[in-house]
């Protein structure tokens, strides 16, 4: 079964309905132990990445993340806490990834980046199966992770960020899968794949 962390800054309901749609099984888990019965992880966030952290760090799930070996899929500020740090709060993240999360640039554009946008130079990955360019992916988000080694697309708001990031068993999304129609259902289903039939897809 899929293990939804659950924490003060996890957008937890729209996630299961999304799972649903897709006939996914799925539990809530709040700590390690629960996590650990898990097959694979949905990272999901909301809000103020300091907070988020806080959250995670008063049930050791932060720890926990760092060590597993598990698949996880990191959503919107699921996906920042992968990062070294970001800029919201001074935050320390989980240093999965290298690079430290910068805000928008408010004198060049509303701030936050919210509606449709596409994603742009995809790489070839398990993740992005059946992605093509004309999809368009739902967007809420302040703060922007930059592009780097495992960057694996990019989505331009005032300048380029990281859209979908992967290293080793994790992966990141910065959009809103479960609000983003059939092409969101269809990035959550690859997800599935992966874990469950990984022999069937091509990371």
């Amino acid at each position: 079964m899929i293990g939804i962390i659950k924490y003060k800054a996890g957008n937890t309901a729209s996630v299961a309905n999304a799972l649903d749609r897709l006939g996914a099984q799925f539990f809530f888990a709040e700590t390690p132990e629960e996590l650990e019965q898990a097959k694979a992880v949905i990272f999901p966030g909301v809000g103020h990445a300091g907070a988020a952290m806080k959250s995670l760090e008063e049930k050791g799930v932060d720890q926990w993340l760092k060590l597993t070996d598990k698949p996880v899929l990191g959503i919107c500020v699921g996906m920042q806490l992968l990062f070294e740090s970001s800029t919201e709060g001074d935050t320390v993240g989980l240093g999965i990834i290298p690079g430290t999360l910068k805000k928008f640039d408010e004198t060049q554009a509303k701030v936050p980046h919210m509606g449709w946008n596409k994603l742009h130079d995809p790489q070839k990955h398990a993740i992005l199966k059946n992605l093509i360019d004309k999809h368009y992916l739902y967007f809420v988000h302040s703060y922007y992770a930059p592009v780097g080694e495992y960057t694996l697309a990019t989505c331009n708001y005032i300048n380029d960020f990281s859209a979908i990031v992967a290293k080793d068993n994790f992966i990141g999304v910065q959009f809103h899968p479960e609000k983003s129609g059939s092409v969101g259902s269809m990035i959550l289903q690859n997800f599935l794949d992966l874990v469950y039939s990984p022999e069937k897809v091509k990371i």
